[in-house]
């Protein structure tokens, strides 16, 4: 039996992407009973269609090119910690907002990356539809990864406005989730250090 041949990938402007986005907004105004030629509604389809794309441009980044030019060699073996990264995600069950802190440390081995770019690695991440514990996850990886270190470790505390606007209606509920790899994971004293410092 023969395999399927991969589909051929179509590139879409940003543009045409924001009206075809634009266009199934308008629809879903209708579906739940609105007009969208109310003059509130006039622009809501464009703009939600602006803002889910800013929402979602962690698709559009690659990691390692937000790292690119960023690494350097240094005999440094201590622990180094980037904490309180406020972060945006969607949820991808219902599409609603989920945000809080990220709390990242690693113990380099033969390379450090610049500190100003762990904030950015850790939001290309929660830019996409996502579940809090693969996000958490996806930081730490890509961290070993790149880093190559002795240990990483991501601590994520979250609201998920789906708890809190609908199903158990939870209000001020945080998850927690965390990535302990290496020395992070391997070593009792190592982990408890870094969960002091991010208190």
């Amino acid at each position: 039996m023969r395999s399927k041949s991969p589909q051929k990938v179509v590139s879409i402007s940003p543009k045409a992407t924001e009206d075809r986005l634009a266009g199934l907004f308008r629809q879903v105004l209708e579906e739940i009973g609105e007009s969208p030629d109310r003059e509130g509604l006039l622009k809501t389809p464009d703009r939600v269609a602006k803002a889910l794309r800013f929402f979602t441009k962690g698709y559009d980044e690659d990691v390692r090119k937000v790292l690119n030019g960023a690494l350097f060699g240094e005999d440094y073996e201590e622990m180094i910690t980037v904490k309180d990264t406020v972060i945006y995600s969607l949820c991808e069950h219902h599409l609603l907002p989920f945000f809080g802190r990220c709390h990242v440390a690693y113990i380099p081995r033969k390379k450090i990356v610049g500190i100003s770019k762990i904030v950015p690695l850790v939001d290309v991440f929660p830019r996409r539809l996502q579940v809090q514990e693969r996000m958490t996850n996806q930081i730490a990886r890509t961290i070993e990864e790149v880093l190559d270190p002795m240990g990483v470790a991501v601590v994520i505390e979250a609201e998920h406005l789906c708890m809190q606007m609908r199903g158990v209606e939870k209000r001020g509920a945080t998850v927690v989730t965390s990535a302990m790899l290496g020395a992070f994971r391997t070593r009792q004293a190592t982990r408890e250090e870094f969960m002091k410092l991010i208190g």
